[in-house]
């Protein structure tokens, strides 16, 4: 069985009436969690973005505090979740905003809470490749959004221990 194009599914869903899109819809989440969490925030969180991002926030907060463990192992097992998460959300809501905001928030708890990051080569690169995620993702925004992270990613960068 091949699996059909976005463009001829888009064609075939116009076609359908509101019914069966809705059975098609409750369907598709059903057969997998992450589809019901993205269908989640459709329709409750996408609205009102801001509010969406201070619960991400929170939960970094959780994810990145759980992840200072003693031995380094486990921390980067710890950082590697939490950033799994991080990509997953951060693809939901497909705004660039709101993924400079949630990895300079990453970044800002890896250093509160004192993470040694020099202790492993692999730590420093998962940091390294943030902040060319980051620096990806200003190219696309507003040039005084540009300006205004730039200057909070360079305090970060600059004060890091």
């Amino acid at each position: 069985m091949q699996t059909a194009t976005i463009h001829q599914l888009k064609k075939e869903l116009a076609t359908q009436d509101r019914e069966s899109l809705i059975k098609l819809c409750l369907r598709l989440a059903r057969f997998k969690l992450e589809n019901k969490e993205l269908l989640t925030y459709l329709i409750f969180d996408a609205a009102d973005e801001d509010r969406y991002i201070a619960m991400i926030k929170m939960e970094l907060d959780t994810l990145v505090s759980a992840a200072k463990k003693p031995n380094i192992y486990y921390t980067k097992k710890s950082l590697r979740k939490t950033l799994r998460f991080l990509d997953k959300v951060i693809r939901f809501s497909g705004k660039k905003q709101t993924e400079i905001e949630l990895r300079i928030h990453f970044i800002q708890q890896i250093k509160e809470k004192r993470i040694p990051i020099h202790r492993s080569k692999v730590l420093v690169n998962m940091l390294t490749t943030q902040f060319k995620k980051i620096n990806v993702a200003l190219e696309k925004v507003h040039e005084d959004l540009q300006y205004d992270y730039g200057v909070e990613l360079a305090e970060i960068s600059t004060n890091w221990k």
